[in-house]
């Protein structure tokens, strides 16, 4: 099986103005790992991967007709949302939830199944993401990255408010948009940078966004406004709309480099 799934990447029609991405579309784990020693319920919960998110993500790309890189791995393999420097790239333990089979995995007590890990599963999806973010750019477009997550209704007891959310950095572009569009919508309650920030350093963001200079932000969508397909479909307007919106601004059509909060603070 490979571990990324693409749409309209080599399609020479494709709408290359916008990007779709997916970090935690999938919970597929081969075989041959035996789900990581976790029983199958846990790997139908959201430590496995972002329940309804490559729906809703698919659905976009579709509608704009533009490409969609998600990934077709757990992140309990590897989290492409994250720095290879981030020592929760390969999860030892996820909401209660011990991983056995990560125990060890690291590139201190088992350096190879670590790595084989990044070869076979991170880059492949972050080669697919630049590869095309290359052909955009050689078609003469600066592409909108959008990014699609998913979050669970309750954390720790409690109950999330927020329907939706914006994560970002220092590149306010796109943001700006989705508030202003969230704040017309009279029955959403809509997160900025809540219930998590985007200051992730060196997160997929950063390295295809950020440090490339290219609009970009990520979607978060509370999972029960994601459960079927009406919610899916509901949420997937919302985002074309946006988008669409996004498309016909100046700024987006430039290459512009913000930098990171994280680059502030190193140098700081």
């Amino acid at each position: 099986m490979s571990p990324v799934v693409t749409s309209r990447l080599d399609d020479a029609n494709a709408n290359r103005r916008f990007l779709i991405i997916c970090d935690h579309a999938s919970n597929y784990i081969p075989p041959e790992l035996d789900g990581l020693g976790l029983p199958k319920d846990e790997l139908a919960r959201h430590i496995a991967y972002d329940i309804g998110a490559f729906e809703v993500a698919d659905r976009i790309a579709a509608l704009l007709d533009c490409p969609l890189v998600a990934s077709q791995f757990s992140r309990l393999l590897i989290d492409p949302n994250r720095g290879l420097d981030d020592p929760t790239l390969v999860m030892k333990l996820s909401d209660g939830a011990i991983i056995p089979a990560n125990r060890q995995l690291d590139p201190f007590h088992d350096k190879a199944a670590w790595q084989a890990r990044i070869d076979d599963y991170y880059e492949p999806y972050n080669q697919a993401i630049g590869q095309a973010i290359d052909k955009a750019q050689a078609a003469g477009h600066v592409p909108i990255i959008l990014s699609v997550h998913s979050f669970t209704p309750f954390w720790r007891g409690q109950k999330r408010p927020w329907h939706a959310a914006v994560l970002w950095d220092k590149d306010d572009r796109l943001r700006n948009l989705m508030v202003d569009y969230m704040a017309r919508q009279k029955d959403i309650c809509f997160g900025d940078n809540a219930p998590y920030s985007g200051h992730l350093k060196n997160d997929c963001l950063y390295r295809h966004g950020t440090q490339k200079g290219l609009p970009h932000a990520l979607i978060e969508l509370r999972q029960d406004e994601i459960a079927d397909a009406a919610g899916q479909a509901r949420w997937a307007a919302h985002m074309v709309d946006i988008m669409k919106q996004a498309e016909n601004i100046d700024q987006m059509k430039e290459i512009r480099h913000f930098g990171s909060v994280n680059d502030a603070a190193e140098t700081g």
